[in-house]
């Protein structure tokens, strides 16, 4: 028989037990903000070449001035996080060139389907940007009080994108339901690729 007391509570194997509640596999609370700073970069920078490529085909018409303010405030965006990249030495992805390319395509290629495809494809990419602040927003604390700020209050501008989007017409695009899933599925595929390369 064990002589081991009883205390009412379950035998633990501190061994085996996370430590601060992270499970096997997870990334540390350092390597949480490093990822979260990466890929928050590579997002904004895809999301000022998309916008780089609407105005490229629409910048002169009706929806230019609108789509000028968008890219204005992913300017911000972009600048934000590459100033916290730098000061906390975190690296870019480097699927950084894949994203220049890719953004700029995606903007120009769904504005050449026309006005409504261009306000489709940023009503797919604002929503999954929603998403991902979101989740970001919930696991910083409030050591991160100045990084989950930022979150907050970006996620709310590209909310306002996604209203805009829907505002002009983003629903009625030829295929709409294809186009938005599949501009969703890429989106989240580029997530996923930028915080660990």
């Amino acid at each position: 028989m064990s002589a081991k007391k009883k205390t009412g509570k379950p035998d633990i194997d501190t061994a085996t037990t996370p430590v601060g509640g992270r499970m096997p596999g997870d990334p540390t609370k350092d390597e949480l903000i490093e990822r979260i700073i990466r890929v928050d970069q590579a997002g904004e920078y895809g999301a000022v070449r998309i916008y780089q490529g609407q105005l490229a085909v629409l910048g002169k018409g009706p929806k230019g001035d609108m789509i000028r303010h968008m890219k204005e405030q992913e300017d911000v965006h972009l600048e934000t996080f590459s100033k916290l990249a730098s000061e906390r030495r975190v690296r870019p992805t480097a699927l950084m060139p894949i994203w220049h390319i890719a953004g700029f395509a995606l903007g120009a290629g769904t504005a050449l389907l026309g006005e409504k495809a261009a306000m489709a494809c940023t009503v797919a990419v604002e929503e999954t940007i929603d998403e991902h602040y979101q989740q970001q927003i919930e696991k910083l604390g409030d050591d991160e009080k100045e990084l989950r700020d930022h979150c907050i209050q970006f996620r709310e501008e590209e909310l306002e994108h996604r209203d805009i989007g829907y505002e002009h017409g983003a629903e009625n695009a030829p295929a709409y339901p294809l186009l938005s899933r599949a501009i969703k599925f890429g989106t989240k595929f580029a997530i996923n690729l930028s915080e660990r390369i």
